[in-house]
């Protein structure tokens, strides 16, 4: 009898308590299920980075040319070379066409390019023979020929466009090309006395060259000073 009435109320407590652990249980449920799907959610994607080294994902690099291998060289003496001599002889054959149809814009442009072709390959081979010059005289001799070549190549393009800018009625822009001409080939040689010619006609110049035998020719002054070379 002593120990039968806090029975109850240990019963009371105990079945408290396991309602306050159920309710406790039920609340957690939705809160484990919400942060799972919130986990799975925040699952980033694997994407391969750009410098993976895998060699699929790689891209093929460029295979280096290498000048040994012939049919990788690129001669110098195609048409369609920005440096050659064939390239400037199809820019003046292109010219002799464009002056036959009376197309003096593009005569003129075309003889331009030709004529700064030409003065390069000049300028080149005079420097590549003075390099050799007591070193390889046969190299150097063979460099000064072609500078040669090249030079009259530029003089012919320079005389065919100062034609073009008289036909264009241009005098003041054929005149100077003209004088270059002389400076560059000497007034004695046939294309100095085809420049001179021309300067005669625009009346730039009012005496003939060469004079007739029964003229009285002026002692040369001009031989105690430099004729200054052609700057194209």
């Amino acid at each position: 009898m002593i120990f039968t009435q806090p029975i109850p109320l240990i019963r009371s407590k105990f079945g408290f308590t396991l309602l306050i652990t159920a309710a406790f249980i039920l609340l957690q449920q939705p809160l484990n299920a919400q942060s799972e799907n919130s986990a799975e959610q925040e699952i980033p994607i694997q994407v391969p980075p750009e410098n993976s080294t895998d060699p699929e994902n790689l891209p093929s690099s460029p295979i280096p040319i290498q000048p040994t291998q012939p049919e990788n060289v690129r001669p110098l003496n195609e048409q369609n070379s920005l440096l050659s001599l064939q390239g400037g002889q199809r820019l003046m054959t292109e010219a002799d066409n464009a002056i036959a149809s009376e197309n003096y814009d593009l005569a003129s442009q075309k003889l331009q390019e030709a004529r700064q072709i030409f003065n390069q390959l000049s300028n080149f081979y005079s420097q590549l023979a003075a390099s050799f010059s007591g070193i390889d005289n046969r190299l150097a001799d063979d460099q000064r020929t072609k500078a040669l070549d090249t030079a009259q190549m530029r003089d012919q393009a320079t005389y065919q466009l100062a034609l073009v800018h008289r036909a264009q009625n241009q005098p003041e822009l054929a005149v100077p090309l003209l004088v270059q001409i002389i400076s560059s080939q000497q007034p004695t040689r046939d294309l100095g006395k085809k420049a001179y010619q021309q300067l005669l006609e625009l009346g730039f110049v009012d005496i003939p060259y060469p004079r007739s035998s029964g003229e009285d020719q002026p002692p040369n002054s001009s031989q105690s000073r430099d004729i200054p070379s052609a700057d194209l």
